[in-house]
Order: structure tokens, then C-alpha cells, then sequence
């Protein structure tokens, strides 16, 4: 074997067992991130909020499951969903399962494209070519009504173009969300926070900067969305080469500031894939415990 034979050999090999890690082992190593959120009042007791995103479950995803109902044993004061739960109509029952131990604690959700209608085949190199113009296109319908019952009858906020108060930490929390803006959803809904409320919080499945411009302008604290998934694929020193909106490739996942504000971001790299593309590499699937603190 020749020189140039050799090295197409060895990339071939190289290639098969960087997809086989990301297709089979990191996209299944659940991670745990943590961040401290400097947004409460001065000598205000920390507040623990459970971020999760982008579970894109199917039945069959045991494992996944399970680790998001061990969850509920960080005992956070206060669990966010950012969308985007489900990958096949017939999900509704092993999602409930999973869902069900957190939803003895207080909490809220906006749904994201994959609550509507399932997933469908995409080219992953459509994602550098994004135009707004693009039609959405939708799978097969979800049970997202179904969904919705089951954690608005647990007392979870329905923040889907909808602002609401809830208690949490023995404290008032003022939370104000859209429908996925993604696919055109959003309606904001204009927010007035309760006087005196610990912290203000803004949710969105997708971080599209013009939503979190509206949060930030009426007052919210910290603003928590999803989508990304963390770019899915990251280069090492690069980064996530796409996010999927109009969201900065360096805040494609994680906590930052919003720019030339005093307010936060966090973007969770979520906890599934799209199905069509079920690989992660150095972007390991994960939920996030935020805990706020004094300024």
C-alpha cells in the first residue's frame, strides 16, 4: 500500500470512529452543569432553578429517562422546560414517567417545534445555508395538548405567550414566556412584573435575540431558552460552528451576560438530538442546575 493509500486508509478509519463516539457514546453521557446566577437582592438566600431543554424522547430511550427522573433528587425550588420534548407520537407515556418525580416541584414550560409535530429528514449541511424565508416543515403531529395537561394539572405555568407568578423557595417569582419563535409562534405577551418579586425570568425554546431584547427591556433578570443544542457538533477551540436562529455562535450553549445589560442568558445544549442526526461530539447532552445568588 502506497503513501497516499495509507492516508486515505487511515481517514477513513478516523472518520468511522469519531461518528461511532458521537453517534453512540457521547450523544448518551448525560451531563450535569452548574452556574451560579448573580441576579438577587443584596443577603437573599440562593434559589435553585432545574433547567431542562430539548429531550427529543422516544420510547425506547430508557437510559435518558431514567437519568431525567433521578433528577429530582437535586430537590431544585423551581423547574424550567425550554421545549422541544418529544420525538414520536407515541412518546406521551415514557415522557410522563420520566417527567412525573419533578413534577411534585413547582414549575414552568414553553413548548418548542418537536411538541407540535415530529421530525423530518433534513440535510445537516442546510444548517450553514439558514434563511429566514425558509418554510418550516412538519412531521407528523405530537401530543402536545396532551402534554400540556398533564403539567398544567401538576400547577406547572404554561408560559406559551403567557406571563405568570409562581412561588418557588418560599419566595415570588415573576416569569413571563413565548411560543416557539422558531416557527413563527410568538405572540410576546408584555410583562409587568409583581412588585417586590425575588427575580424575573424570561423563557423561550429558541434565544432569538429580538425576544430577548423584549425580556430584557421589561426587566427580566435571567432568560433561559434552549434549541441550540450547544451547536451539537463543536470543534475543538472553535466552538459550535451553528446555532439554528439568529443567536451568536459564541452563546450557543451556557450562561453569559446579554450584551451592554445587566441581564443573563442561558442557552442549554438540551439533552436529545434530532433524530435524523443522532450524533454530539464534544457537546455532551446535558440539563443545568442555576443557582441564583446576591449580586
Amino acid at each position: 500500500m502506497g503513501p497516499l493509500a495509507k492516508i486515505a486508509a487511515g481517514t477513513v478509519v478516523i472518520g468511522a470512529a469519531t461518528f461511532a463516539y458521537a453517534s453512540v457514546i457521547e450523544r448518551n453521557m448525560f451531563t450535569l452543569r452548574r452556574f451560579d446566577v448573580p441576579v438577587l437582592e443584596p443577603e437573599a438566600e440562593p434559589l435553585r432553578i432545574l433547567h431542562l431543554s430539548d429531550l427529543h424522547m422516544t420510547a425506547g430511550q430508557r437510559r435518558k429517562q431514567r437519568w431525567v427522573e433521578q433528577l429530582a433528587g437535586l430537590d431544585p425550588d423551581l423547574v424550567i422546560v425550554t421545549g422541544d420534548n418529544m420525538a414520536d407520537p407515541h412518546v406521551l407515556p415514557a415522557l410522563t414517567r420520566a417527567f412525573e418525580p419533578l413534577l411534585a416541584y413547582p414549575g414552568a414550560f414553553v413548548f418548542g417545534s418537536n411538541d407540535y409535530s415530529g421530525p423530518v429528514w433534513k440535510s445537516p449541511f442546510s444548517y450553514f445555508a439558514r434563511d429566514e424565508d425558509d418554510e418550516y416543515r412538519h412531521g407528523a403531529e405530537l401530543p402536545y395538548e396532551d402534554l400540556r395537561e398533564i403539567l398544567t394539572d401538576a400547577g406547572w405555568a404554561d408560559l406559551n405567550n403567557a406571563s405568570a407568578t409562581l412561588k418557588a423557595g418560599g419566595r415570588e417569582i415573576s416569569l413571563v414566556g413565548v411560543d416557539d419563535p422558531h416557527i413563527g409562534r410568538d405572540a410576546y405577551p408584555g410583562f409587568e412584573p409583581l412588585a417586590g418579586a425575588a427575580v424575573r425570568l424570561g423563557v423561550s425554546h429558541s434565544p432569538e435575540p429580538r425576544v430577548i431584547d423584549r425580556f430584557v427591556a421589561d426587566g427580566c433578570d435571567l432568560v433561559l431558552a434552549g434549541h441550540t443544542h450547544g451547536g451539537q457538533v463543536r470543534v475543538p477551540l472553535v466552538g459550535a460552528l451553528v446555532t439554528n436562529c439568529g443567536l451568536d455562535r459564541s452563546m450557543a450553549r451556557g450562561l453569559h451576560r446579554w450584551p451592554e445589560t445587566q441581564s443573563f442568558l442561558h442557552v442549554s445544549a438540551g439533552l436529545g438530538t434530532h433524530p435524523t442526526a443522532p450524533v454530539r461530539f464534544a457537546c455532551r447532552p446535558e440539563a443545568s442546575i442555576l443557582t441564583l445568588i446576591p449580586r
